[in-house]
């Protein structure tokens, strides 16, 4: 059964460019290593009627916006196989140089996700 790791975080609008650059080139070394699918996605329609928005769940402040993403596997341990690779792997200290991040890694919302519904 496939296994999903899914991303939410803010990212402030004047960042996107940068941050579309890192997730493309991010998104190239998990597809390398095995991952089924890589997503990324910027936020478009956040204010729905009598629901909490992802942009209240992780707190956006001006200027900024929610990016949602996720990567899909062919199962938990085949996402932990493709991850231990992914980290290993040298072009991932160019992309995510803690100094050099577009957005703020300590508001990102994260979890690993068994897939209840697939079609």
């Amino acid at each position: 059964m496939p296994y999903v790791d899914g991303f939410l975080l803010p990212v402030p609008t004047r960042n996107l460019a940068a941050y579309r650059r890192m997730a493309k080139a991010a998104g190239k070394i998990w597809r390398e290593h095995g991952a089924l699918e890589y997503r990324e996605c910027v936020g478009d329609d956040l204010q729905p009627k009598n629901m909490v928005s992802f942009a209240d769940a992780i707190k956006t402040k001006r200027g900024e916006t929610v990016v949602f993403s996720w990567i899909v596997y062919a199962s938990k341990a085949d996402r932990n196989r493709v991850n231990k690779l992914v980290m290993k792997d040298p072009r991932m200290n160019e992309i995510v140089d803690p100094k050099k991040m577009p957005f703020d890694c300590a508001r990102m919302a994260y979890g690993g996700f068994k897939v209840l519904v697939d079609g």
